[in-house]
């Protein structure tokens, strides 16, 4: 490892993929099929929610947003990654990471309370739909949208100005982007009052957002369960399915990186979960929703 000096460091290596020289080509050619038909889907879904007013609803129009969401916290790492794999200089500059990671920190945690706000569409729908119209109006929508980026961005402006003000003794990343824990661990010193803010931070995003979406499904399955047709029972169950789906690959991917202690870092494991959290899970995300959808199906 190449030692720096701390107030030097100008770019940073990416050395996540130097050990798979041999079949770096390949993972191109995978990662950008991939890329390609996730991009592919996304656009799919979102034209034929904006084109069909059948699909003018609340949870298709959280569904669209999910989307681009996805699609522009993929397209702020893929396309870079797809470059390293080719290239013999994997670099970014300090500036160009630091961006990337309050990019990323920004879509990533407005998507847990976009999340949020899916599950509360649901529980008004089926808890309350004598109100729904009303509680989950156009400007209702907007606004959970809104709050959700208000919470994003503030999470990671201050996650980002607390990692990069810190002094780096080394500029090797053992990761394939400037991700939280990869860059943390080339900090030459931190104090446990930032690891302790950055941990919160964490918590806040991921375990508040999810306590709201366990609070929305108990009313819901509550609801259900009264119901006392076996089909009315399926209807409004297979509506929050796919929903719950996505919330547990999310959650489960999120949490296993971010909510660990230090000393259980990997960066091998890391790399394995970050690539299914930020390639395979878009792709398989809206794909879930749509397929499970007899409406979206006949509209597209």
């Amino acid at each position: 490892m190449e030692w720096v000096n701390e107030t030097s460091v100008r770019e940073f290596f990416f050395l996540d993929f130097s050990s798979l020289a041999e079949l770096q080509q390949l993972l191109f050619v995978v990662f950008l099929l991939l890329y390609l038909f996730m991009l592919g889907t996304n656009a799919i879904i979102i034209s034929t929610i904006v084109l069909d007013r059948a699909l003018h609803t609340p949870m298709y129009f959280f569904l669209g947003v999910l989307s681009c969401s996805e699609t522009c916290y993929t397209f702020i790492i893929i396309p870079k990654m797809l470059v390293d794999l080719l290239a013999q200089k994997k670099t970014i500059s300090f500036l160009g990471c630091a961006i990337q990671m309050f990019t990323f920190l920004f879509l990533i945690c407005s998507h847990s309370f976009l999340l949020a706000a899916m599950g509360y569409d649901r529980y008004v729908a089926i808890c309350n739909p004598l109100h729904y119209t009303v509680l989950m109006g156009y400007g209702g929508c907007l606004g959970l949208v809104a709050a959700a980026c208000a919470c994003g961005f503030t999470v990671s402006v201050v996650i980002t100005s607390l990692i990069f003000g810190l002094p780096f003794h080394s500029n090797h990343l053992h990761h394939y982007f400037c991700d939280i824990s990869p860059v943390l661990k080339l900090a030459s010193h931190h104090s446990h009052l930032s690891q302790l803010v950055i941990f919160m931070l964490g918590v806040f995003v991921l375990v508040i957002p999810l306590l709201l979406i366990l609070v929305s499904y108990i009313h819901v399955i509550s609801a259900i369960l009264k119901i006392p047709s076996s089909v009315g029972r399926y209807k409004a169950f297979s509506t929050c399915a796919s929903h719950l789906i996505v919330v547990t690959v999310h959650y489960g991917c999120a949490s296993f990186i971010y909510l660990r202690p230090k000393s259980n870092y990997s960066s091998s494991q890391d790399t394995l979960i970050s690539v299914s959290y930020t390639i395979l899970t878009p792709l398989f995300n809206p794909m879930i929703y749509s397929l499970r959808s007899k409406e979206f199906k006949s509209a597209l």
